[in-house]
């Protein structure tokens, strides 16, 4: 897919098979991160569609979601605001709970991180079934944030996670698409 400015940001992400385990195919995007112009290519194109839009935070989700999302804040001119897993936050935290296929697990910001009306984007590497973007979307609004819009330089809409945050009335925008999981 050749985007806007004609770099073709799949041809960089590297696929490996059976990663985590047997029948996933891992979409790997430190190959497109190291690539001088893969990185600034996939931040402009993440940042492109939200230049007009009032934002007052750019959110990543732990851990590829920190490199791209402070690379997107950046460029926005705004204050980053990391999600983590439980227990990584030094200061007093919100949380929201997600289910996992084999439990559950919890996301956390800072209970002072984001106020009530301000406006945040979503940024992570990778949207799949949507289980921790829909649960940091959760979050977010828990916190009195509205969410301008979730961000992914990759989908697989095969595992429906954009259908699902568009469904919780999120707009979404991906840069690549591969089929399968």
């Amino acid at each position: 897919m050749d985007l806007r400015n004609g770099f073709d940001i799949k041809r960089y992400i590297r696929s490996i098979p059976d990663y985590p385990k047997p029948g996933i195919m891992f979409r790997d995007i430190t190959t497109l991160l190291s690539n001088l112009h893969g990185f600034r290519a996939a931040v402009d194109e993440l940042v492109w569609p939200f230049l007009k839009d009032e934002i007052d935070y750019v959110a990543g989700i732990e851990a590829r979601g920190f490199i791209l999302g402070g690379a997107v804040a950046h460029t926005l001119g705004r204050g980053f605001i990391p999600i983590r897993k439980k227990g990584k936050l030094p200061s007093r935290v919100i949380g929201q709970d997600y289910a996992l296929e084999y439990g559950v697990d919890t996301i956390e910001i800072h209970a002072d991180a984001i106020g009530k009306g301000d406006h945040v984007l979503l940024i992570d590497d990778l949207i799949a079934t949507g289980g921790t973007a829909g649960a940091a979307i959760d979050l977010l609004r828990k916190s009195g944030g509205e969410v301008v819009a979730a961000a992914f330089v990759i989908d697989l809409p095969d595992l429906g996670g954009a259908a699902k945050l568009k469904s919780k009335g999120v707009k979404v925008h991906t840069l690549v698409g591969f089929e399968g999981h």
